[in-house]
């Protein structure tokens, strides 16, 4: 029977979390607002609507909601070129495809930022799908993400593994019913992730590639 291997992008493949954390201040500071940067970065791995009601509150002006997503999106390009890879991403990847894992992809990330995504990781062949923003109603915590790409995989949750870096994706795969493995490299404590949902955490990806065998990809 199949098994799905769902993975966050941003923060647990590719190591954009703190690019993301200042093209966001930037966005808010050029329209206005101050907002710091711990707080960006807690609220990364939010799709851009929530995350700026997340920061700004429901009594914000939401007519500026979209010039602030345009203004980040337009700063964040910048790096499309050369954003990196975290050791081993690709290699964990094409392992799990090799051991019989339908690898999914479920992130806030659509269109040129999606595919500048997928060119760092360089590791097309093992993807099986990808759950992007534009695919879903609500993003992470809701589980539709993660509920998209099972119906992608075709595997229900008791068959799959979901990766993330943030509570936002602990939350999101406990709401669907798979297991969650948290990873340390989007900068969010172990503790955080743990009480979101994690049930086993790693540094990173290379981390989770060599401890393969004893975690829930070896169970």
């Amino acid at each position: 029977m199949d098994r799905a291997a769902v993975f966050d992008v941003d923060g647990t493949l590719v190591d954009t979390n703190h690019l993301h954390v200042v093209t966001w201040w930037e966005a808010f500071r050029q329209a206005g607002h101050t907002v710091p940067m711990h707080a960006v970065h807690r609220a990364v791995g939010l799709g851009s609507s929530d995350l700026v009601a997340h920061l700004l509150g429901e009594d914000r002006d939401t007519d500026q909601d979209a010039e602030l997503s345009a203004a980040h999106k337009a700063l964040y390009g910048q790096y499309f070129d050369r954003l990196p890879a975290l050791a081993d991403a690709g290699a964990l990847l094409r392992r799990l495809h090799g051991d019989g894992w339908t690898v999914v992809l479920a992130t806030s990330a659509s269109g040129s930022e999606l595919s500048a995504l997928r060119s760092a990781l360089d590791a097309d062949e093992a993807i099986a799908a990808t759950a992007g923003a534009d695919d879903v109603d609500e993003g992470k915590p809701a589980p539709e993400p993660v509920e998209h790409a099972l119906e992608l995989a075709g595997v229900p949750a008791e068959r799959a593994v979901f990766v993330g870096d943030t509570v936002w994706d602990m939350r999101a795969g406990s709401r669907a019913g798979v297991r969650c493995v948290g990873v340390l490299c989007g900068g969010i404590p172990r503790a955080d992730l743990e009480e979101a949902g994690a049930g086993a955490v790693y540094d990173d990806p290379a981390h989770l590639l060599a401890s393969l065998a004893e975690s829930p990809f070896g169970t």
